[in-house]
């Protein structure tokens, strides 16, 4: 759909062509394995990348093409690949440019099971990931060497709201010539535009904000199109011969779209990490009402932050959207529509009265996500971030005193009512009965 449509327009209608053979005008849900071939000229041509079509659902399928067509006109890029999960997407979205000794730079503020796929994981294929600070650039630059493919970070950092400063880090970059891969899961395409600011791909668990309704997991590799492939000659996949298509150049076949061509071709064929159309079509029904939803979780999140910098129970709260805090700038320079629904507050009592925090909540969701239309609450310490050090937690902006909110749509005062019950009775001092 032509770019020049409108967020909320092309949240509705892009990739959601009536379908040609019924006239059918939502999505339809095509739950189905293979595609019959005209002839096997028609099967050659496919099977060769020679034309564009059907296959195996594995590779590709009409329900989930309409996700991936939908994604990329929000995001402003050329190509989407959708597949199982937010995890699956940052192995898609590395997979064309690592290889055994390869490393990547990446962020230490991410969420916890980013750090644990990223340190432990992928070590089992090779790769290596170098944790740096994002503030101290230097230390970034210091890190990047002859065998970095990528550098990695999320726009709105899990859990603690962090606003990276992507167009520093896209002009690192861009200068070592490496793509820049950003997860803009926290923010979505409404709040932060990564792609104008020096970003190469995006990836997102579409289960979050895109779904929107806590009930389909997915994620998706979204690319710019804009990376000079034969800058550098670090990421031969994508201009060598390739053998299992008898010779062909991905870059040179494809041109722009050869990242996206080669995550189908490559990534889905051989890791099989697809999207269920089931998913894909219930998070086509999530994005259409993005916009609106979004609104509400940033007004939302905005009251009940404002509301815990000033409970006697809480020693702080960690809220870009909030003026007084540190990245409050910019976030009005990267998330223009708000700094997003997710953040995290500090409880007095630390690590126990947390745990009585989620224990004593009733319209949050004492759950392992975010994004919903309803509002969570976790202890990332103990759950989330449970696998990392004492020291990747902090780093990570989940210490032993934080709770971490996801907030939904419901009427802000319910929730901060709701969250203030909860502080009371996990921080009063038990009475002793006196003899």
């Amino acid at each position: 759909m032509a770019a020049e449509y409108g967020f909320d327009t092309l949240q509705i209608h892009a990739g959601a062509n009536p379908d040609p053979a019924t006239g059918a005008r939502q999505v339809p849900i095509y739950q189905n394995t293979a595609y019959v071939f005209r002839d096997a000229d028609h099967a050659a041509a496919l099977f060769n990348l020679q034309e564009l079509g059907y296959i195996y659902s594995r590779l590709t399928n009409p329900t989930v093409a309409a996700l991936q067509e939908r994604v990329a006109a929000l995001e402003g890029g050329v190509g989407a690949v959708a597949c199982s999960s937010g995890h699956a997407a940052q192995i898609m979205a590395l997979f064309p440019l690592m290889m055994p000794g390869a490393n990547f730079v990446t962020s230490n503020r991410l969420y916890g099971g980013s750090v644990t796929q990223f340190a432990q994981t992928f070590k089992r294929f090779g790769w290596e990931a170098r944790f740096v600070d994002f503030e101290d650039t230097s230390a970034i630059r210091k890190n990047i060497d002859e065998n970095t493919k990528a550098i990695f970070c999320e726009s709105i950092a899990n859990p603690g709201g962090y606003i990276t400063d992507l167009d520093k880090i896209g002009k690192i970059a861009d200068k070592a010539k490496l793509p820049l891969i950003v997860d803009n899961t926290s923010a979505t395409p409404y709040l932060c535009r990564p792609f104008e600011h020096g970003a190469t791909q995006v990836v997102h668990s579409t289960t979050k904000y895109l779904s929107g309704n806590g009930t389909s997991m997915g994620g998706i590799v979204v690319d710019s199109g804009n990376f000079d492939w034969t800058a550098s000659g670090k990421h031969p996949s994508m201009i060598e011969s390739e053998p299992a298509y008898h010779g062909l150049k991905f870059h040179e076949t494809f041109g722009p779209l050869a990242y996206t061509f080669h995550g189908i071709a490559i990534g889905l064929r051989d890791l099989g990490m697809t999207a269920a159309p089931m998913n894909a079509f219930q998070t086509l029904l999530g994005i259409e009402t993005l916009s609106l939803r979004m609104e509400k979780h940033v007004a939302n999140a905005k009251k009940v932050a404002k509301y815990l910098q000033g409970h006697k129970a809480v020693e702080y709260v960690s809220y870009a959207g909030l003026s007084d805090n540190p990245y409050a700038r910019r976030a009005k320079k990267y998330t223009p529509k708000g700094a997003g629904a997710l953040f995290t507050f500090g409880v007095k009592g630390g690590y126990d009265a947390c745990v009585k925090v989620v224990d004593n909540v009733e319209i949050f969701s004492h759950v392992a996500n975010l994004g919903d239309t309803r509002s969570l609450i976790i202890h990332s310490a103990s759950t989330t971030h449970r696998q990392l050090t004492d020291e990747q937690r902090v780093a990570a902006g989940a210490g032993p005193e934080v709770v971490r909110v996801s907030i939904g749509i419901e009427d802000p005062n319910d929730l901060i009512a709701d969250l203030d019950q909860a502080l009371t009775k996990a921080t009063a001092k038990s009475k002793r009965k006196k003899k």
